[in-house]
């Protein structure tokens, strides 16, 4: 669903006064997007492998998005151990994924001039935040909604 929508289709989805889309998915998003920065990074600092996993990375946060929808959607209709696991494991994959971003990121700063080097710092500090973001909906879901 997340990567079907305009921008403006996904901040109108995640504003409205429904329980999804909400945090998860802006989470993941951001995340998505400081992965997008990393690669670039990556391929101005000539690191082809690098390019490609953050490349992948953008994709498997997307979907991550997209799980963390369903599984709170699926949580809100039956409040079950196995849906609230779900909802916690979602969240914990999102900062497993944005730290790998942030390492991807600083790899490439360092390789990088300070004028080129601005993207990966963006990209490292947002995913930095997204996964501090992703933690805490883990641990907020881990202790009840």
């Amino acid at each position: 669903m997340l990567n079907e929508l305009r921008v403006d289709e996904l901040l109108a989805a995640i504003g409205e006064r429904t329980p999804a889309p909400a945090s998860g998915a802006a989470t993941a998003l951001t995340a998505a997007l400081a992965a997008a920065l990393a690669e670039l990074s990556a391929r101005f600092a000539g690191n082809d492998a690098d390019a490609e996993r953050a490349h992948e990375l953008a994709g498997e946060l997307v979907r991550l998005g997209d799980d963390d929808d369903a599984a709170y959607t699926a949580f809100m209709a039956d409040r079950n151990e196995e849906t609230r696991a779900e909802i916690v494991r979602i969240p914990e994959e999102m900062a497993r994924r944005a730290d790998e971003v942030v390492e991807l990121a600083e790899r490439a700063a360092r390789k990088l001039s300070r004028a080129v080097g601005g993207d990966a710092r963006a990209s490292a500090e947002l995913a930095h935040a997204a996964a501090a973001v992703a933690r805490g909906l883990a641990e907020l879901n881990r202790a009840g909604s």
